[in-house]
């Protein structure tokens, strides 16, 4: 799976005056893409300087959209995040030549988990382990290329999923058994349950401070 999390959040041309208004589209990857670019634009304009990279935060949130829609269902599908992504720049003109900031409370409505900051890891170590683990590397994935402006956090990240990988393994097995499948499909179970968590940056940080 390869996310470019950063490709709505640079580069936008934000509209003015005499936009035309837009409606939130009913496909659930349209809707969650049309969220991203909102996402982006909405964290552009907080930052004074167009050049200077988003904060962590706001690039979670932009990829978060594609997390959430691609793990309707309970289980993570690659192939749909990959297409919110895809949509996303192909979306991002028609929208931010648009009245995008009205779309951002039916971005709220319509993705609640995508506001929540305030996380409680799931009770059960394998459950957190699992989540955390998988996020992480969604995460790392969607950042790809970003070390120059995120490095200290991806290291932590990595260095997380390096110390869980080794410490689940066990109990990862005791629960899917040894076929790769099976435990591929569990991984993906995970991240999901992780997406309903609440924002990917406070989730991971809740991650760090329990498995730290």
């Amino acid at each position: 799976m390869r996310l470019s999390a950063g490709l709505a959040a640079a580069g936008l041309l934000l509209s003015s005056c005499g936009a035309r208004t837009i409606e939130l589209p009913a496909d659930p990857v349209d809707r969650a893409a049309t969220c991203g670019v909102v996402a982006a634009a909405t964290a552009r304009t907080a930052v004074a300087d167009v050049k200077a990279p988003l904060p962590l935060a706001a690039q979670g949130k932009i990829f978060h959209y594609a997390l959430l829609v691609a793990s309707e269902g309970g289980e993570l599908k690659a192939d749909v995040a990959n297409r919110v992504n895809k949509r996303m720049s192909q979306l991002q003109e028609s929208i931010t030549s648009g009245k995008w900031r009205a779309l951002a409370p039916a971005c709220d409505a319509a993705f609640p988990a995508a506001a929540k900051t305030g996380v409680t890891l799931p009770a059960a170590r394998l459950d957190a382990q699992l989540a955390c683990e998988e996020l992480a590397e969604f995460t790392s994935v969607a950042l790809e290329g970003e070390e120059i402006h995120y490095g200290n956090e991806l290291a932590a990240y990595r260095r997380m999923r390096t110390e869980l990988n080794d410490s689940l393994a066990s109990g990862l097995r005791g629960r899917a058994g040894a076929d790769p499948e099976a435990q591929r499909r569990e991984r993906n179970r995970a991240l999901a349950a992780a997406a309903q968590l609440g924002s990917p940056t406070a989730v991971l940080d809740a991650c760090t401070e329990r498995f730290k």
